[in-house]
């Protein structure tokens, strides 16, 4: 049970998972800090010093699920330019080996002509 507990672990899945989860953390703490301290207090000034974490309707405190949209719209956007950037530079590399396509009409070019060959 070890023995596969350690092939499930040194996967290269289950590394990248660990890292992106650890790094995702990270990237919540500053993108929090940067809705609470900078991007609020932006959006306060044209909205006449509002802060949205303190905005309510009865009882619910949207103020506070506003700043979660914003956050998460930020995580999400970074992530999106991380994942084109790295598509962008593994693009796939043409290939030098005939397709499938290829190979098959070579295939039927030689058993037509072997048909030919063995009829004449």
């Amino acid at each position: 049970m070890l023995k596969e507990f350690k092939q499930f672990i040194t996967r290269g899945n289950v590394l990248d998972l660990a890292i992106g989860v650890i790094i995702g953390g990270a990237f919540n703490n500053i993108v929090s800090a940067l809705t609470k301290y900078i991007l609020n207090p932006f959006i306060g000034l044209f909205l006449g010093k509002i802060d949205l974490s303190s905005l309510k309707i009865g009882m619910f405190q949207i103020g506070n699920f506003l700043n979660a949209v914003i956050e998460f719209l930020i995580i999400s956007f970074v992530i999106f330019l991380i994942v084109k950037a790295i598509n962008k530079i593994k693009k796939p590399q043409p290939s030098a080996a005939p397709s499938n396509d290829d190979l098959s009409v070579k295939y039927l070019q030689e058993i037509r002509d072997e048909l030919k060959n063995s009829n004449n």
